[in-house]
């Protein structure tokens, strides 16, 4: 049975520093509104909530980004933006955190995706966006924008939200752009037949099951669920997250190991998926073995899960937490 030692993890953590990774993507803007629920509104029976502040944050790919910039390293973004204020409030964000980017303007509008909060609870979610096939310019100047940054990654992130941007001859390009590179997909269900070949793949269990057509109950359904995914995708590995059951690594031709959750608290689960990825490609990045890097990601989300909203941990944040914590034990599942 693999053992990590918490030696491991926190020389793990230190190596980080300044290894780069690309993401590849959708962005959004998440904006949250704060307030409280004081009564109910005599039109319809819904809550009314008094917003008293607003806050902007980087959603989907630029969430990843944001993840591996706060560990210390060094991402690259590369994403679509519409023509509009959104983008301009992404572009700043960006610039905000130091994170370098190319940002294709396109005629689509930037996606936001709004949520109403009162206290730790989430209200409700207002979506902005206008998904599909990008035009043949817009496609043209985001294969421009790869073609030159490409050569310099050997970790890439793409972070499937399903808004257009992954296409197979996109993903095509980055895989055999160069043989040795990584390539992290977080998936999306919808696009599930493009996805061959990669080196890990990430998707929770209601995208596991819904992609492979199976229930994600049990030990045994998860199994069956992910060796199938494993198989079929032609992939070198595969990692499910579980929520409150931690994750499962599947690798080819080894056995299935479980990666109990570590988190205490979770008050919210948005933008984990981000965080577990993006800390796995900067583990990576810095020449960590995967079960390690695995890990690694496994405790960076047990802290972002006790947030509300898309939250990101930091490097002196995560060594400190990995300290206080007792790892959990990992099990072989077959």
């Amino acid at each position: 049975m693999p053992v990590i030692r918490k030696e491991d993890i926190l020389e793990g953590v230190e190596r980080l520093s300044q290894k780069p990774v690309m993401i590849f993507g959708d962005c959004m803007l998440d904006h949250y509104q704060w307030g409280t629920v004081e009564r109910i509104s005599p039109e319809a029976p819904v809550p009314v909530v008094l917003v008293d502040r607003e806050t902007w944050k980087l959603g989907g790919a630029g969430n990843v980004a944001r993840n591996i910039k706060a560990l210390g390293g060094n991402p690259h973004l590369v994403t679509i933006v519409g023509d509009d204020p959104a983008a301009g409030k992404i572009q700043g964000l960006l610039d905000e955190y130091g994170i370098a980017h190319s940002l294709v303007r396109s005629n689509r509008p930037t996606t936001i995706k709004t949520r109403i909060i009162a206290g730790n609870q989430q209200m409700l979610r207002v979506d902005k966006e206008k998904k599909g096939q990008l035009s043949p310019q817009t496609l043209a100047r985001v294969e421009g924008c790869l073609e030159n940054f490409l050569p310099g990654y050997g970790v890439i992130v793409v972070s499937d939200y399903g808004k257009g941007l992954i296409s197979e001859n996109i993903l095509h390009k980055i895989q055999t752009s160069r043989s040795s590179r990584k390539v992290l997909l977080d998936p999306k269900t919808e696009n599930y037949p493009l996805y061959h070949g990669h080196f890990i793949m990430t998707p929770n269990a209601r995208e596991a099951g819904e992609s492979a057509h199976g229930a994600m109950d049990s030990r045994e359904e998860i199994l069956e669920v992910g060796s199938r995914i494993l198989k079929e995708k032609g992939l070198e590995n595969l990692l499910i997250t579980l929520g409150s059951r931690g994750m499962v690594l599947f690798k080819k031709d080894h056995h299935v190991l479980h990666i109990p959750t570590v988190a205490r608290d979770v008050f919210d689960v948005t933008g984990a998926g981000d965080t577990v990825i993006a800390v796995l490609a900067l583990c990576l990045s810095a020449d960590l073995d995967l079960l390690t890097s695995c890990v690694i990601a496994n405790c960076a989300a047990g802290l972002v899960v006790g947030q509300v909203g898309t939250a990101a941990v930091g490097e002196v944040e995560l060594a400190q937490s990995v300290e206080r914590l007792r790892l959990p034990e990992i099990g072989c599942w077959k």
